[in-house]
């Protein structure tokens, strides 16, 4: 298909949680694999929506870096524009690293993930999802979003990390507190890099069987500041997108006659629906940023250096170049791009922690709460206004009263 001249598409505005999937359709069909938009104070970029052209940028770090001093509109940034937090200028984490130091701060990352033991990952996963539905079990309707979903992942990363199960509530509250921004959102950051900092002071001296030991007794020589941004962006990625993961799976559960059984005690429609949210929900959407690092051609569209290249998530697994049947989705087929591609995706042993966490806290939920039943229409649900990381506002839910199991904590 040969693009087509058309004016940018702003990738902000409503069109984006209300129906994403008929948006991402008529994107492709007006401009093609690759697509001019425009982001918060008309900041031109690309978004590259075909499966194909995606993999094809990911695969090329060299071509399409992830250096943010490539890019060719600095001298049009404010320095209030609001997407400096997620496409910021020499930041000192992972995600801003590249070549051959990227590649070793990856390793460690890796390493220090692989060695959390799986088992007592679930078994740490499921004492924090049952102190969560005690909280909530004896009322008979909650918000599994507020209540549950966007309190899990955090709980289980700190420990897993090494904080004491004490620090975790507040630890929830800072990384809320940054996700929803106001005036918050300066607060819970700082709590955040000093109870960090705290921690690897403490692991230093005495270090435990936990990740934040295990990346501080690396051979990389890592400094202490950065092994701190590596794993604040690792607690930021594992939170948000996992929490939605949770909620947007309890949703199609919710709502889809298929995943009934599940419902009812069952969990082997778990999984499928899990995987099926990766390739028609997924929690993030679209992903900031690659830059050019000379003029080429992508899509058929000729990128200029310094370009600002988006990811298209969701847009490149509903590309219908390499899309079967959708019924073949709960199948096992994990070929979509939810955790991106190239040396820059998310670490495989991070998906698995994610995976575990989500997993674990819709079983134990289904569990503990047989009956759960939507409060209210599917149509009254609400998507999170973001074209980035997409999650529902809030999930009512009704069910049976039932007893606290108590002692979890």
């Amino acid at each position: 298909m040969t693009p087509v001249e058309s004016a940018p598409v702003p990738l902000s505005g409503p069109r984006f949680h209300t129906d994403p999937v008929e948006l991402y359709r008529r994107i492709r069909r007006d401009h093609g694999a690759v697509a001019p938009v425009v982001l918060d104070g008309d900041v031109p970029a690309w978004l590259v929506l075909g499966y194909r052209e995606l993999h094809q940028v990911t695969s090329d770090p060299v071509l399409f870096s992830r250096d943010s001093d490539l890019w060719n509109q600095w001298d049009a940034i404010p320095a209030d524009w609001p997407l400096l937090p997620m496409i910021g200028r020499k930041q000192p984490s992972i995600l801003y690293t590249v070549g051959e130091r990227h590649r070793e701060r990856a390793g460690v990352i890796s390493a220090a993930l692989e060695s959390v033991d799986p088992f007592e990952l679930r078994r740490r996963a499921e004492r924090f999802a049952d102190e969560l539905i005690d909280a909530v079990c004896g009322a008979g309707s909650c918000d599994i979003i507020a209540e549950y979903a966007m309190l899990l992942p955090v709980r289980v990363l700190a420990s897993i990390y090494g904080f004491a199960d004490e620090q975790g509530p507040a630890l929830v509250t800072a990384m809320n507190d940054m996700i929803n921004g106001g005036p918050g959102a300066l607060a819970g950051q700082q709590h955040l890099a000093e109870s960090m900092g705290a921690l690897l002071a403490a692991k230093t001296e005495e270090p435990g069987e936990d990740v934040a030991s295990r990346m501080l007794g690396n051979t990389a020589g890592f400094t202490v500041e950065e092994v701190a941004q590596d794993l604040m962006v690792m607690m930021a990625a594992g939170h948000q997108p996992t929490a939605d993961w949770i909620g947007n799976s309890l949703r199609l559960m919710l709502t889809d006659d298929r995943f009934a059984a599940s419902l009812s005690g069952g969990r082997h429609s778990v999984g499928e629906a899990m995987n099926e949210v990766l390739w028609e929900d997924t929690p993030t959407q679209n992903v900031a940023g690659r830059w050019a690092s000379r003029d080429t051609n992508l899509g058929g569209r000729h990128i200029a250096r310094g370009d600002l290249v988006l990811l298209g998530l969701a847009a490149a697994n509903a590309d219908p170049h390499v899309r079967t049947d959708a019924g073949a989705l709960t199948g096992g087929n994990n070929a979509h791009l939810s955790f991106g591609h190239g040396e820059h995706r998310c670490p495989f042993p991070a998906q698995e922690v994610a995976e575990t966490i989500a997993r674990t806290g819709i079983e134990v939920l289904l569990d503990r709460l047989p009956d759960v039943d939507l409060a209210v229409p599917e149509t009254a649900l609400t998507r999170r206004p973001s074209p980035w990381l997409r999650g529902l506002t809030a999930l009512p839910v009704t069910y049976t009263p039932t007893p606290a199991l108590g002692g979890t904590a």
